[in-house]
């Protein structure tokens, strides 16, 4: 029997919801009628023409191209995110001689086609790339002309030029599309790959054999569309699709009209049941989420610990229908076909050791350092086989993709949205593998060609190109009281910085306009919430859970959540003390002991801040119940740094003072109460505090988001137990 747990609304934070885990046989469901629904589900909707004639009519060419790029990148279907090119050859003023000349826009180095903008394509004179012809030594010496491309730049455009480049250049058509179709990709990745391209397309589109993206590629493609002047495009064998016209529209439309014919004769021609049929049955959604968020950190801590992981959760029916199929270890050890998607998820995927009819996750948690050890060891071999004299030094051997059985996919990165990709990338291999087996046989990338691409030494420059990680980056972050102004600072301050953060707040509706406000700082894949009451042992469980299920663990827990409140203590209540013991003692024991918890299981060490006060070292009369609970916050923190010390695990405090502006406790009846002790108005109120402190100045939000950040980050690698006053001085709470 499972233990019963709870589980977030996530990540939305609209909410939390009990879900008891019953018996194994009430969560496995019936595989077979699964599958079924899977393999024999209507076809989702065609791929159609979103082309509009009003819309185009007044662009120029190259707003045609941004416009057809958008729209082809717009669909997961056409090519994946950051996959695929497109390009244009273009009539325009010469800037130095005014004399009309061809310009090649291509999309350039390192854009995505759904959110490209003009500026992310390379211009570049097609009289000087026809030049470069001139300059070719052969196929041993083609990776020194991706140096001469930056001297056939057009206007002096910074934007860097692709490897595709010659792909587009010598194609003898006007407008060309390049991309990454499932359904395409299928064919391409079939043992008879060349027979069925001639089969389905009845001539429409040439084939070339399988070679690695170069200028050589681009003269077989530029001899293959002159000699065969009726073609419409080529599809490369285990790669992807070109097609091309005269127009935009002819080209964008041609370009859907290939894909729509290949998914329609694979749907038609399956003669043999998909991934060899169904092998294990599928847990129910609740205990594949609770798997995952308990698998999640284990792993981070054993894969993290040269550089931070962030990680991703996938249970869709494409993921599950191949994680339970029969023939899952034999393809995922096949690896993948397409360079892009090879590139984003390594050689080949780890298969956890998993029954989901008897599932004994505490066997799968014991397992994890042999499979690791066995991936990493068959990862160095791989790479001992394959190098060449010049090959970079080896890389991360931890994988990437991790597929259990009747759980789903899990997926590590260097941050969030990698992370995402990655696993997107891999359920766009999972349909190229279901296409290509259920009409022929599906074949990898040859292991000599895989090495040659993950280890080319362009894509090595190209991420010695990239910018240093920010401070935080690969780090999870959990802050509670998260819809309030220190709240909301603090989580922006770390998301600027490189964090993921988790948002957690009691008021629901304050928590998700927090999140809608965050979300245009750091986008969706780097920021979440949920709701949640820190006084509940259950909900702050729950909470935990959801940030390992979004993010994969969790490193730096903000405690910030509060109240305040002011009464002689003759008119002290026990509900008003109680209400602040609950929230800023026992709140703050719940979360601590359970990020401590979570952060001793990763191994990686992590941060704790607690957001206490400045009348936690210093009291005040008629607040009695608040300053005890302020006072035991800090001593908590004290007594967590003892023991967390061994674990590198860091407890600092910060103590603000009359944070006024953005503070959601001095709108309330706090500001009221504190104005009536200090016998002023409470319009006054602001006034009054700063002309309090030593150094005559208000305290902001942002004071104390910095300060935050300073003792979570590694700047204070070497302080804990510490408290740092952020109050503009108050020389009675100065610390002793």
């Amino acid at each position: 029997m499972f233990r019963p747990t709870l589980r977030p609304a996530y990540p939305q934070g609209a909410g939390l919801r009990t879900a008891w885990r019953g018996a194994v046989d009430d969560d496995v469901l019936d595989t077979g009628k699964l599958m079924t629904a899977i393999s024999h589900s209507p076809a989702q909707n065609a791929i159609v023409s979103k082309w509009d004639d009003t819309a185009a009519a007044h662009m120029s060419e190259p707003e045609l191209l941004l416009y057809r790029s958008n729209l082809l990148g717009s669909d997961l279907r056409v090519t994946n995110f950051g996959g695929g090119n497109t390009s244009a050859k273009v009539k325009m003023k010469d800037y130095l001689t005014g004399e009309e000349v061809e310009v090649l826009w291509v999309k350039g180095s390192g854009g995505d086609l759904g959110s490209i903008k003009l500026d992310g394509f390379s211009t570049l004179y097609m009289s000087k790339l026809q030049a470069l012809k001139s300059r070719y030594r052969g196929l041993a010496h083609e990776d020194e002309m991706v140096d001469y491309l930056p001297h056939c730049t057009y206007n002096l455009n910074p934007r860097a030029a692709s490897i595709d480049t010659p792909l587009h250049a010598y194609i003898p058509k006007a407008h060309v599309d390049h991309m990454h179709p499932d359904a395409i990709i299928a064919i391409a990745a079939c043992a008879d790959s060349r027979r069925l391209t001639e089969v389905i397309f009845g001539g429409q589109l040439g084939w070339l054999p399988w070679q690695r993206p170069g200028y050589d590629l681009g003269l077989k493609l530029e001899a293959l569309a002159t000699a065969q002047p009726q073609l419409k495009g080529i599809i490369l064998e285990g790669h992807g699709l070109f097609t091309w016209g005269d127009t935009a529209k002819s080209c964008y439309e041609t370009t859907l009209a290939m894909i729509r014919l290949a998914e329609q004769w694979l749907a038609e021609n399956v003669r043999q049941p998909v991934f060899g049929g169904a092998r294990t049955g599928v847990l129910a959604a609740e205990a594949r989420a609770d798997i995952a968020a308990r698998l999640m950190p284990a792993l981070r801590g054993r894969i993290g610990q040269a550089e931070r992981k962030l990680g991703h959760f996938d249970d869709s029916a494409a993921v599950l229908e191949f994680v339970c199929s029969r023939d899952l270890p034999a393809l995922a050890a096949l690896g993948t076909s397409c360079p892009d998607h090879f590139l984003r998820t390594k050689i080949r995927p780890l298969v956890l050791d998993f029954d989901p009819a008897r599932p004994d996750v505490d066997a799968l948690l014991a397992g994890l350092d042999g499979a690791l050890e066995a991936y990493r060891a068959d990862y160095a071999a791989y790479y001992e086989r394959c190098k060449r004299p010049n090959s970079p030094a080896m890389r991360d051997p931890n994988p990437v993709i991790y597929l259990i059985p009747g759980v789903g996919m899990l997926s590590f990165a260097k941050d969030k949205a990698t992370a995402r990709i990655a696993a997107e990338f891999y359920v766009n291999a999972i349909n190229v593998m279901r296409g290509a087996n259920g009409v022929d046989t599906y074949v990898g990338l040859p292991e000599q060609e895989a090495f040659d691409i993950e280890y080319w030494l362009l894509e090595e420059a190209k991420l010695q190109r990239m910018p240093k990680p920010k401070s935080l980056a690969g780090r999870v972050a959990l802050v509670t009281g998260g819809a309030g102004g220190i709240g909301q600072a603090v989580a922006r301050q770390l998301l600027a910085e490189g964090a993921c953060v988790m948002l957690t707040d009691i008021d629901g509706a304050a928590l998700e306009e927090a999140r809608q406000s965050l979300l245009k700082v750091a986008g969706k894949d780097n920021v979440a919430a949920a709701q949640g009451d820190i006084t509940s042992e259950a909900q702050v469980e729950a909470l935990l859970a959801a940030t390992s299920l979004r993010f994969g663990g969790l490193d730096i827990l903000v405690s910030n959540a509060g109240i305040a409140s002011a009464a002689p203590l003759e008119d002290t209540t026990l509900e008003i003390w109680n209400r602040n013991q609950n929230i800023l003692v026992t709140g703050y024991f719940l979360v601590s002991r359970g990020a401590f918890r979570l952060m001793k299981q990763q191994k990686i060490g992590g941060s704790m801040v607690f957001v206490a006060s400045k009348n936690g070292l210093v009291a005040s009369a008629g607040a009695s119940a608040y300053c005890t609970a302020k006072a035991a916050e800090i001593h908590l923190a004290r007594c967590i740094a003892l023991e967390g010390a061994a674990v590198g695990v860091r407890v600092n405090v910060v103590n603000p003072d009359a944070v006024i502006r953005g503070s959601r406790i001095w709108d309330g009846k706090w500001k009221e109460e504190r104005a009536a002790s200090n016998k002023i108005e409470t319009d006054d109120i602001e006034e009054f505090y700063r002309q309090r402190s030593m150094l005559k100045l208000s305290v902001l939000p942002e004071d104390i988001a910095e300060a935050v950040y300073f003792l979570a980050s590694d700047k204070s690698g070497k302080s804990t137990g510490n408290v740092l006053n952020v109050d503009a001085g108050n020389a009675a709470a100065f610390t002793r």
